[in-house]
């Protein structure tokens, strides 16, 4: 890959540069359809990337056509991996430069590189990190045996702690996936529900087992699931086992008492890494019940061995309108908080 900087007006803050990418097959994807991948990268870092052919030519701040440079070279060095991109990676990209520039505290001359996202590979997919907060789960699930992922909806916290799971499974790391969840309805009450025991909890496990298919071959999960290496393990029926061997991921934790919470901990084994998932702000037990998920981050922080990875609504990879949902929710949450505290300050 070659690039060109073109003169650049008096203004300090006015930059123009010309970048030239060497295969044409691959160019066509980096711009994606109807050059949709460049659009949405004008759309979020202010500036223009005109195309003429295998030439792209950015201008706008200087800043920010730093940041356009990075982002084409990193979703280029993609495709040059075989690796095809979609509007999502652009977005992901985008994100993971956004926030490294942020997190400079000194000016620096030096000409950043392409950005080197977080992926979890299996042999269907390979799954790349689209947020910092994604970039540093994934990280943490490498290296951490006891893994809090804590945020809200649409943030990747499951998916990707299934596709970890998947990924340790067919490299023969582990023996066993382990999925649980505590069967809390959400609102609702769905009554006698008929079968055996996976047949009564496969409806609140539903979202892993989508993840696991997205990761696996449906016929090796299938025989996976008959066989016992993938194992359906109700939150009540855990007690006095120890899980060695394994990853087990725990799902929907916000719902799990205090108590529940401790068994589900201790139940780790030689060997194994726990993944526990949820959203304090999503609980649905009883009122006055307290959350485990919620005390458990309170005891276990910084403890050797245990990383809480924290989402925010701006990790949010699912449809743009569900991080705009999140805000809302919590801004009323907020603004309800702060009324209590001003009343009992007053002594209403």
């Amino acid at each position: 890959m070659s690039r060109h900087l073109a003169p650049t007006a008096d203004s300090a803050l006015a930059s123009q540069l010309e970048l030239a990418f060497e295969d044409n097959r691959l160019v066509a994807q980096l711009y994606g359809d109807f050059d949709q991948n460049l659009a949405l990268i004008e759309q979020r870092l202010k500036v223009s990337a005109t195309p003429r052919g295998n030439h792209v030519m950015l201008k706008g701040p200087a800043s920010a056509v730093d940041q356009a440079r990075r982002v084409l070279e990193s979703l280029y060095a993609m495709l040059e991996e075989g690796r095809a991109i979609e509007v999502s990676d652009v977005d992901g990209v985008i994100r993971m430069i956004e926030t490294e520039d942020s997190q400079l505290t000194l000016p620096t001359l030096e000409r950043k590189g392409k950005v080197r996202m977080a992926q979890i590979a299996t042999r269907k997919a390979t799954i790349v990190a689209r947020t910092p907060a994604q970039d540093a789960y994934i990280r943490a699930m490498d290296r951490a045996e006891l893994i809090f992922g804590i945020g809200p909806a649409g943030t990747g916290k499951t998916y990707l702690a299934v596709a970890h799971a998947a990924s340790l499974l067919e490299r023969g790391d582990i023996n066993r996936i382990i999925l649980s969840r505590p069967a809390v309805e959400a609102g609702e009450r769905l009554g006698f529900l008929p079968g055996d025991m996976k047949e009564k909890v496969d409806p609140y496990l539903r979202p892993l087992y989508d993840a696991l298919y997205d990761m696996m071959k449906p016929e090796h999960v299938e025989r996976c699931i008959a066989s016992g290496i993938i194992e359906v393990a109700p939150l009540a029926f855990m007690r006095g086992r120890t899980l060695a061997n394994a990853v087990v991921i725990l799902d929907e934790a916000q719902n799990t008492t205090s108590m529940q919470m401790k068994m589900f901990l201790t139940r780790l084994g030689e060997n194994s890494k726990m993944i526990v998932t949820g959203d304090p702000t999503q609980v649905d037990l009883p009122r006055g019940e307290r959350s485990g998920l919620v005390e458990a981050v309170r005891l276990l922080e910084g403890i050797e061995g245990i990383h809480m990875a924290r989402f925010s609504d701006k990790d949010v990879v699912r449809h743009a309108l569900v991080g705009r949902i999140v805000r809302a929710y919590e801004g009323d949450a907020d603004t309800r908080l702060a009324a209590v505290q001003k009343a009992e300050g007053t002594g209403n």
